[in-house]
């Protein structure tokens, strides 16, 4: 990251420094202790609106959730500047460094007040998603402001506070919270209210998506475009990774819709639903990703449904196909890091690099085996399911392109004439086989049993001779016997290993000498009780990363140390 990060001796593109702190704060999201210090001081120097814009979204990043006063000071501070671009993301960051924060007074008006004086709207938009993080498990607390927000003659303030009942509710089921958005996605005269109180809904659900398709199945029908779109990714959040078939049957319909950011979000969403899941897993996935594979490729497709259809295609199959997208965690607890990472994902309508937030809802599809030293011993999980059912699906195939057909030469009809002719008079003669005793001619090969001659004799004295390759016996054979062959019923997994959610339920451990604390079903890191800690235990190497470019620490020591310079006196002139 060192070449995009702000430098003194020689300062590049502000929108590429702005990028590297956004990039540095994702990859310390919700671990940045040690970063949080430089970004601050970066934030405090940067003297043009891009840098200040990627050093407000990389510090709110690093200190998610911390609640520091410090921190929360100096993004006000920026906001209070009254900046257009650094202001929507100072919003956005105060948001998440207060995260589930509601009883700070303070935090909540200071937001709420700057919202109603400034005139960006812009600023707007980010103070509106940062109101809605304040809200996060709030649930009756938030109830007051809510209801004061909902009724506010600024649809902006209004959008805010149906993303405040989506966060307040979160993974609650809310029936209460699912009835007052139902109200508002119908009600109210704004689109993009009518849009955030349905794609709220996904959040409130996210506990329970089994119900998500019946709550939305009339809204995904609405006339409205925007109330279509939102239930979409109302599915999306809600089944994310489930394969849930009634919210496959609710999307399939809208990919041919005849509005262009409805087949966006309706390609989005199918992917967050069919993350990591194959068509031996999921037989309707081989459909769905042809028709996201179709549209991308499509080059009359619009292309803001061609921009959703191409982000699909790389959110199904994340994290190099290892990743899944989930807003709860394996013990049914909420993710709140994963959760601030989707709302602010959904952003991405009026800024399209929110997306990045995304990443933050992956968690890694993963068993991890640990012993008492947190090292990974050499051990085998068994899967009890054939191997194709989770197995990687397949690659992408390159587009070839056509062979040009060669253009048929003309033919005079006297020469079709002649060959009908010739055709006529022609007749195929099976030679008779050798009597019993006799000896073929000297010139003539031995022919086996499996092999058969056919002489043609072609009106004329042309004798053509068609013969069976002498091995089409063994061909045949090979493939029956190929094909014969059954699909092993379970898989050897080693030690670390790529496990899919589902497939935590047929996972193994053969007794031994580890024993599992919790039950492997679980996932994730798994730690083991090693019932002969007295004999040696072969570990797992590491293996460090090595960046493209670089040197393994092997290579540099093959390497030969240059001389040194020869002795030589310095003088200053």
């Amino acid at each position: 990251m060192e070449t995009y990060l702000p430098k003194d001796s020689s300062p590049s593109s502000a929108y590429s420094e702005g990028g590297g702190l956004y990039a540095l704060g994702l990859i310390h999201a919700n671990h940045g202790a040690a970063i949080i210090e430089y970004l601050m001081g970066q934030l405090t120097a940067a003297k043009q609106e891009a840098v200040r814009h990627g050093g407000c979204l990389g510090l709110g990043l690093a200190a998610i959730g911390t609640a520091r006063s410090d921190v929360y000071q100096l993004l006000r501070a920026q906001l209070y500047q009254d900046d257009a671009v650094t202001g929507e993301a100072a919003g956005i960051a105060m948001g998440a460094v207060m995260v589930g924060c509601f009883n700070d007074a303070g935090a909540v008006n200071d937001m709420l007040t700057y919202m109603r004086d400034s005139e960006h709207e812009k600023i707007h938009r980010g103070l509106a998603v940062g109101l809605a993080l304040l809200c996060y498990g709030a649930q009756e607390e938030s109830k007051e402001l809510i209801s004061t927000m909902s009724r506010d003659k600024d649809p902006l303030i209004r959008r805010s506070a149906m993303f405040g009942i989506g966060m307040s509710f979160c993974g609650s089921g809310s029936n209460a919270a699912t009835r007052q958005l139902l109200h508002f996605a119908v009600s109210d005269v704004n689109d993009d209210v009518r849009r955030a109180a349905c794609v709220a809904l996904g959040f409130v659900l996210c506990r329970n998506p089994e119900q998500c398709p019946n709550v939305v199945r009339l809204i995904s029908e609405s006339y409205n475009p925007h109330m279509r779109v939102g239930s979409a990714l109302a599915l999306g959040i809600a089944c994310a990774g489930t394969a849930n078939r009634e919210a496959l049957a609710l999307l399939e319909p809208m990919f041919t819709d005849s509005v262009n950011y409805v087949r966006q979000g309706a390609f989005i969403a199918a992917a967050f639903i069919l993350c990591q899941h194959t068509e031996s897993l999921t037989p309707r996935a081989k459909d769905v990703r042809e028709a996201i594979n179709k549209a991308w490729n499509d080059k009359h497709e619009d292309v803001m449904a061609k921009f959703g259809a191409i982000m699909a295609q790389g959110l199904v199959d994340a994290g190099g196909k290892n990743s899944v997208i989930s807003l709860v965690s394996r013990a049914g607890h909420l993710n709140m890091p994963a959760i601030v990472g989707m709302l602010v994902f959904t952003h991405f309508w009026y800024w399209f690099p929110a997306v990045h937030y995304l990443s933050m809802a992956y968690t890694p599809a993963c068993i991890v085996g640990l012993n008492k030293d947190l090292r990974m011993p050499k051990l085998s999980f068994r899967s009890n399911a054939k191997p194709s059912v989770y197995a990687y699906s397949a690659p992408l195939e390159e587009k070839k392109g056509k062979e040009k057909e060669k253009v048929a030469t003309a033919v005079l009809s006297i020469t079709n004439k002649k060959k009908k002719r010739e055709k006529s008079v022609s007749d195929d003669v099976v030679l008779p086989p050798l009597p019993k005793g006799a000896a073929p001619a000297p010139d003539v090969p031995i022919l086996k049993e499996t092999d058969l001659t056919i002489v043609s004799v072609k009106g004329g004295d042309d004798v053509e001779m068609v013969s069976l390759p002498e091995d089409a016996d063994d061909a045949s054979t090979a493939t029956k016997s190929t094909k014969a062959t059954p699909e092993p019923t379970y898989t050897l997994l080693s030690n670390p290993s790529r496990v899919l959610p589902p497939q935590l339920k047929v996972i193994t451990m053969e007794t031994g000498r580890y024993t599992p604390l919790k039950p492997l079903s679980a996932g994730g890191v798994i730690m083991l009780y090693d019932g002969e800690p007295a004999e040696q235990c072969e570990l797992v190497e590491d293996m460090a990363p090595v960046a493209s470019g670089t040197k393994s620490e092997a290579e540099i020591a093959d390497e030969e140390e240059p001389e040194a310079p020869q002795p030589f006196e310095w003088k200053d002139q």
